[in-house]
């Protein structure tokens, strides 16, 4: 199942939401790494300096919400029929020896899909400026022949190449043309295509520090997605659609998700907790317990819990989260253990935080995550100036009674 695509990134451990939380200014959604999920950008990483503080690497996402993404291959039904008539023109293109009858609009669409193409080899090969050169060709021409499927896929694929980049004005405005030919297309406001973007454009708003234009974007997404999920149950059986109701459970989901990081990120540290738990819920309802965006979720529920000084609810959830990820093999693995290490040290347990560290840096150096190692090492060293204080308290303590 494909769900319309909207980049979701979640706290890697304590330490980020810790900076994040004393750096209020800075903000959340955009400054991670992502590997996109689809054939359109399926080897792009976002640039992780572009807006610090709050996410760590997206590839640390499990399944959970990748049935959620595309990146902008899928953002309605019609750009997905678009997606077909691509792959079916490049077939044309190179394979057919058989005397050429198309017509000059069948051409310029063919010229497009080459485009599109090229441009798909150049982000999957990292090279972003040629790719970049490629859309602008190929909306160019789509605007010339007034082909309104590639128009706005187009400018999909244009604006989540701005978005990894972390360029938030130009994604804005390319979000918002992208959205403004699918509705004046006839596409209804609250299709999950149109939901997709406006959460995107929540996110850079949140980025952008216009924090009502945020709000209000969440506020939407969210509203218009529970009103649609009532209407699903109103409908006769018979009209019911499974696919199209999972699939919107789960973006609202991914939007709690996303909010509640945003919360955080503004200090909102008990709407946080209240958006993570129904996120919570809808994963482990639609995906079940197991599922590894599940363990995810419960172990970001926790951190924040951890930040409240909550440490006794906290800790027994990831405690939880790690046991399940070891027994279902959690690629990810060392973001949970060092989530749990960090619980660990505030509450003072600090030789089984040393040891939950050490066993999360084998595994993150394993992997070759280097933002991790560089996390999990900052944890190691906040355990050693935790002891060293302790040590002086206790020594300060015992030379005053004497």
């Amino acid at each position: 199942m494909a769900l319309p695509a909207v980049t979701r990134a979640f706290f890697a451990n304590r330490n980020q939401i810790t900076q994040c939380m004393s750096e209020g200014s800075r903000n959340l959604s955009l400054g991670i790494r992502v590997h996109a999920r689809t054939q359109s950008l399926q080897c792009l990483k976002m640039a992780s300096s572009q807006s610090n503080a709050v996410h760590a690497t997206v590839h640390r996402r499990s399944q959970l919400f990748r049935n959620c993404e595309s990146n902008g291959d899928e953002n309605s039904r019609a750009t997905s029929n678009w997606t077909y008539a691509m792959w079916s023109g490049i077939a044309f293109s190179l394979f057919s020896k058989a005397e050429d009858t198309r017509t000059e609009a069948q051409k310029k669409e063919d010229e497009i899909i080459l485009l599109l193409k090229r441009a798909k080899l150049s982000m999957m090969r990292g090279q972003l400026h040629g790719a970049n050169g490629f859309l602008h060709q190929a909306i160019a021409l789509a605007h010339q022949t007034h082909n309104t499927q590639a128009i706005i896929y187009t400018y999909s694929l244009m604006a989540n190449l701005a978005y990894v980049q972390g360029q938030l004005d130009n994604a804005e405005k390319l979000f918002k043309a992208s959205m403004s030919f699918m509705l004046s297309g006839g596409t209804l406001q609250d299709d999950n295509g149109v939901i997709e973007m406006s959460l995107k454009l929540a996110t850079i708003y949140a980025g952008q520090n216009k924090n009502d234009l945020a709000e209000t974007g969440f506020k939407f997404c969210i509203e218009s997605l529970e009103a649609k999920l009532e209407k699903f149950k109103e409908l006769p059986a018979e009209e019911q659609s499974e696919e199209l109701r999972k699939e919107t459970r789960l973006l609202l989901g991914l939007t709690l998700d996303s909010h509640a990081r945003y919360m955080a990120a503004t200090h909102c540290l008990s709407q946080a907790v209240l958006d993570y738990k129904r996120a919570l819920l809808i994963c482990q309802e639609e995906q079940g317990e197991t599922h590894p965006q599940s363990l995810v979720l419960l172990s970001d529920l926790a951190t924040i819990l951890d930040l409240q000084g909550r440490h006794d609810e906290a800790l027994p959830l990831v405690k939880q989260a790690v046991e399940l990820s070891r027994e279902a093999g959690h690629h990810d693995q060392h973001v949970l253990l060092g989530n749990m290490a960090g619980v660990l040290l505030h509450n003072d347990l600090f030789e089984e935080s040393v040891k939950l560290y050490k066993e999360a840096l084998a595994l993150a150096q394993s992997a070759g995550d280097e933002e991790a190692v560089e996390q999990i090492q900052e944890g190691l060293k906040e355990v050693g100036n935790r002891r060293k204080a302790q040590k002086a308290e206790a020594e300060a303590a015992k030379n005053k009674t004497d």
